[in-house]
Parts: C-alpha cells; structure tokens; sequence
C-alpha cells in the first residue's frame, strides 16, 4: 500500500464533518489531534461518540491472522466492513493476501491508497468501471483485480467494455449457494456454459471458483459444507477440462464471517490439481466485530479452541431525558448506530468518572437522533450519564462514522481511523 496516502490522512484538518470529536480541536490536523493523546472521556469529546477499543482491534487482527495461518488459508478479508485504508493496510501487513470489496467505487478506494489486489465478490458489467479497471492494469503491471461472472451476458458486456486493453481481466465463475439464494450460476451445467463464454473472449481469463456460503438457504453445518463441496468440484471439473491450463494457480475462494469453520474444512479436502491452489478466505467482520449478529454466528462459538473473536466498537451516548421511571432517551438514533439486523445493546452506565453495568436497562426502538430506552426498577441512569451501547453489524457501523477515535481501556485515543462510504 501507499505510505503516503496514508500519511495524508493525518494531515486532514479536523472540523465539522467529524461527528463526536472535540469542538476545541477544529483546525488541527488529525496527527496533531493523535500526538496530544486526549481522553475519550475527558478530552473534550462530544456525544454520541463512536470509539473503536485498541486492545480487541488488535486482538481481532491477531487472531484471524494466526486462523488463516494455520489453516492453509489465503486471507482477502470483505472490506466493505469498515472500508477504512489505515485497517486494509494492518491486515495487509499481517498477511492477506488482499482486499475483497463489493462496487467499483470501493475499488477507487482501495487503488487510491494503493491496495495491489483486489477481490471484486460482484459481477461487474458497468462499462465505465471496466474501463478504468482496464486503464488501472495498464497503468500498473503490479494491480491484479478477480471478480465474479455468474451469465454469459454478463461476459458480454464485460467483453464489449474491455475491447483494446492491454490485459484480460481475471475472472472467477460464481456458484450460487442454492435455488432462492443471491447471486450466482444456479447449476454446473450453466456454469460450464459461462465458462466457456469466458474462454471465446480475449478480454476475459478464467482463473477459477467461488462463492458465498453465507447465502445457502436454511444454512447449517451440514447444508454449508455440502455447498462447499459443490463449490471445490466444480473447480476439479473445471481442471479436468483443461479450463485452467496456462495459469500459475486456480483460485477457489469463499468465506463470510459466519460459516468460515466449513470452509476451512472444505478446502482443507481440495484434491491435487493441475496448478497450485489459492484458497482465498474472504471474511472481513472479524477486524470490529459485533455485539449481536456476528457474536451470534461466529466459528468460533462452534470452535472454542480456536480462539474468541472481542466486540471492538462502543457507541458512547448521553441520556438527554428521562421523563419517567420506566423510560428514558439518549441522543443517538439511526444516523449513528447500526440497526439494520438489531438494536444496540445497553451495556455499561459512565458517570463522574466511574462505570457500572448498565443492568436493568435496555434499547427498545431508534428514533433518528434518539434511542428509546426501557428501564426497570432497578436501572440507576440520571439525565447527563453517558451510556455504552454495544452494536451489531459492523457494516452499516462504519459507514456512519468517518473519522472513529480509537481508544485504550483507559480512555487514551491513540489513534484516528478514516472511513470511505
């Protein structure tokens, strides 16, 4: 990646746009901000504030890291996640392979801080995006982009878009996870048709096999495992067929944050084949991971002696009214807190500098600047307390926040992490 577009970061002006940091910093720069070590708590921070925890960040890197590692597994993690250059690059420096993200502009992103690989989970048949992808090749022999194609007219379009560039561009056939799932080649059949539209292209080079198992209906370990399979011998026909002769290895890729046990499992079963394989593990919410749809689903739970993924983001609010016993508000609703799968979660009371457990105390609904809170007899919140909340989906988490102060467990920020939507 690029050192100095990274730099540049820290040269951004601090002002409006930043929600939550301290009025009194407008005008110095993010790395002036990050010398003077300010507390969360104390530095002038103003609610709602989202604050990313330094210790579990790193642990989550660590972790997955070492997952990867002793799995045999290349690391592309999603990241759409947090789509945030300074954490594309600490996972790049332990080891991913590279970047998966979802739509071109993503892809912007990540070139303009100079991600080298990128793993596009999507078809792409937007002819202004592939020409600049096309141009971003020719312009750099190091960039390498593999994205789905799941239609022959999809290999159409690309085709028509990509006329003149100087190299094909790397394609993988996308296996759908079943009848009723999202994207994807319904059957093998059709996925040798497509294949075959990728081999009449010169635009165009197929380099291998992927999917999302997160999308198998009623997914469970054993329907997950057995689209898996489906998925690694579509990739041994494929090879038999001489569909990956000339390449210097055969992609199979795969990998949510939810069933990524299974496809350590899978791929740990992948034959010999005519070429190395690269097999590409693609979860990207492990880096914040979350309070509640992740912290539900992850491997982990399944595989305890692998290790334990820690909730990293702590949305810090206010209560700005409490007009009843059983009933109070604090001054962050859907603009600043991830709802789309579930509520926040009330989790400790911050008052005169000290914490307790937020017991008897809970989020029922968001308003748009405000959460709805519902208080038993035995909650203790007053007017003015900051509230903890925990979140769930780290996706829809980051893109509310773009520049997220992270802090140590005392309250030290140590650092400023830039988000792009």
């Amino acid at each position: 990646m690029s050192t100095e577009a990274l730099a540049r970061l820290a040269e951004e002006r601090v002002d409006h746009r930043f929600k939550g940091l301290p009025p009194d910093a407008d005008g110095l720069t993010v790395g002036e901000l990050t010398a003077q070590r300010r507390n969360l708590f104390t530095g002038g921070f103003a609610t709602p504030v989202l604050a990313l925890s330094a210790e579990r960040l790193e642990h989550n890197l660590r972790l997955m890291e070492t997952y990867a590692d002793r799995h045999g597994l290349a690391f592309a993690p999603h990241g759409k996640t947090s789509m945030a250059p300074q954490l594309f690059q600490r996972q790049i420096d332990r080891g991913a392979w590279g970047i998966t993200l979802a739509v071109p502009h993503q892809v912007r992103v990540a070139r303009a801080f100079g991600v080298a690989r990128v793993f596009l989970a999507n078809e792409l048949v937007d002819p202004a995006a592939l020409r600049w992808i096309a141009a971003e090749q020719d312009r750099d022999p190091e960039f390498r982009l593999v994205c789905y194609v799941d239609s022959v007219r999809g290999v159409e379009l690309m085709d028509a878009a990509l006329r003149g560039a100087g190299r094909p561009v790397d394609v993988v056939v996308e296996l759908a996870a079943g009848e009723g799932a999202r994207t994807g080649v319904r059957t093998e059949e059709e996925c040798a048709a497509v294949a075959d539209a990728v081999a009449a292209v010169p635009t165009l080079r197929l380099t291998g096999v992927a999917g999302y198992e997160g999308e198998v209906p009623g997914a469970d370990p054993e329907r997950v495992h057995a689209w898996l399979r489906r998925l690694v011998a579509l990739a041994v026909n494929f090879d038999k067929a001489g569909r990956f002769d000339g390449l210097d290895e055969i992609v199979v890729s795969a990998g949510g944050s939810a069933w990524f046990d299974a496809v350590a499992d899978v791929f740990a079963e992948i034959p010999g084949l005519s070429r190395p394989v690269l097999k590409l593990l693609r979860s990207g919410a492990y880096v914040s991971h979350d309070d509640g749809h992740y912290r539900r689903l992850t491997p982990f739970n399944r595989v305890p002696e692998e290790g334990a993924l820690e909730p990293a983001f702590r949305l810090w609010t206010q209560v700005v009214s409490r007009p009843s016993p059983e009933q109070a508000f604090v001054n962050a609703g859907k603009r600043d807190a991830a709802y789309d799968l579930d509520l926040p979660f009330a989790q400790v009371v911050r008052r005169d500098g000290a914490e307790h457990p937020a017991t008897g105390v809970s989020v029922t609904a968001l308003s748009d600047q405000h959460a709805w809170l519902r208080t038993l007899p035995e909650a203790d919140l007053e007017v003015g307390d900051w509230v903890g909340l925990g979140l769930s989906h780290p996706c829809t988490s980051f893109d509310k926040w773009p520049l997220i102060p992270v802090a140590e467990a005392d309250g030290t920020v140590v650092e400023y992490v830039r988000t792009f939507f």
